[in-house]
């Protein structure tokens, strides 16, 4: 009967720390985990802010040819300039 109540103490004795430093781990492992999708939420956060200023930038070029060709004197171009609205 001793020998039992030894070999539990010993096994409880050295399970403690065993323990102890699985969920170390685990812990280590979940604040890792939390940081990498912070930072990926961040990079989408960033590219999505960057589609809007390209879509802006694209927008306002459009715009910028269309008032060109909307002041250039030539048939051609205006006739080319109607034909691509009507495309879009």
């Amino acid at each position: 009967m001793q020998e039992i109540i030894g070999l539990i103490s010993v096994i409880m004795v050295f399970s403690i720390p065993l323990t102890a430093l699985i969920l170390g781990q685990v812990r280590g492992t979940q604040k890792l985990k939390a940081k990498m999708l912070k930072d990926e939420l961040e990079l989408e956060k960033v590219k999505s802010e960057n589609f809007i200023a390209e879509t802006e930038k694209m927008r306002l070029e459009l715009n910028q040819t269309q008032l060109k060709y909307a002041n250039s004197e030539d048939t051609i171009l205006v006739g080319f300039e109607k034909d691509q609205i009507k495309s879009i």
